[in-house]
C-alpha cells in the first residue's frame, strides 16, 4: 500500500511571527480577564481608592466599613430587620439585590450576615465582606458558588422582635393567639 502524499505550500516566516504574537496577546488577555474579579474584591476591600482604616474585622474574621452611621440600640437574634441590600460575589457580580425594603429574621441568615446585622443601627448603611466559612461554606447555595466570598451592602431601616410581628399577624388575621390562627400562632411574615 502506498500513500500519496500532498506537499503543502511553504508558510512565509512572517505570518509565523504573526501567529505567535496573537497567541502571546491572547495568553495575556486572559490573565488579565481572570485577574479582574480579584482586583474587584481587593479594590471593595480597600474602599477603592486605596487603604482604608475605616474598614474593621471581628474575631470572626467578618469585614466591614460603616457607610452611613445609625442611632439607636442594636438588633439581637430575636429581631426581625427591614432592609435594603444587594449582595455580590468577589467577582463583582451581583446575586442578589431587594426591589423594596424587605424583612429579615436577624438569626435566620447566613452566621456574617447575621453578625453584621447586630453591629448596625436604625439608619446604618454598611459594607460587609463575609468570608465562605461565614456565608455558604464548601455547598454553595444557589447562585452562590462553593467557598464563596460576598460582599453585602446594607441598609437597616427599622427592626422589631418577632413576638411583636406575630401579635400584629394575628390581629391581621382576626383573632387571638390559638384562636381560629394556625396551629403554633401565626405564619412568618411574607419574604423570610
Amino acid at each position: 500500500m502506498s500513500v500519496t502524499a500532498v506537499p503543502l505550500q511553504p508558510v512565509k516566516r512572517s505570518y509565523l511571527t504573526w501567529l505567535w504574537v496573537g497567541i502571546a496577546v491572547l495568553v495575556v488577555a486572559a490573565f488579565l480577564l481572570a485577574r479582574q474579579g480579584d482586583d474587584y474584591w481587593a479594590k471593595s476591600q480597600r474602599g477603592w481608592f486605596g487603604t482604608d482604616s475605616a474598614i474593621k474585622t471581628t474575631a470572626s474574621g467578618l469585614q466591614y466599613k460603616i457607610l452611613t452611621p445609625g442611632t439607636g440600640p442594636h438588633p439581637t437574634d430575636s429581631d426581625v430587620a427591614l432592609i435594603n441590600y444587594e449582595g455580590k460575589l468577589r467577582s463583582g457580580v451581583t446575586f442578589d439585590k431587594s426591589q423594596q425594603p424587605t424583612p429579615m429574621p436577624v438569626a435566620k441568615v447566613v452566621p456574617g450576615f447575621s453578625e453584621g446585622l447586630k453591629l448596625m443601627s436604625k439608619g446604618a448603611k454598611f459594607r460587609f465582606w463575609i468570608p465562605a466559612k461565614l456565608a455558604y461554606g464548601e455547598k454553595g447555595g444557589g447562585p452562590i458558588p462553593p467557598n464563596a466570598q460576598l460582599a453585602f451592602d446594607v441598609e437597616l431601616i427599622e427592626f422589631l422582635p418577632q413576638t411583636v410581628l406575630d401579635q400584629y399577624q394575628q390581629q391581621m388575621m382576626g383573632g387571638a393567639p390559638g384562636a381560629g390562627g394556625p396551629p403554633g400562632g401565626a405564619a412568618p411574615p411574607p419574604g423570610m
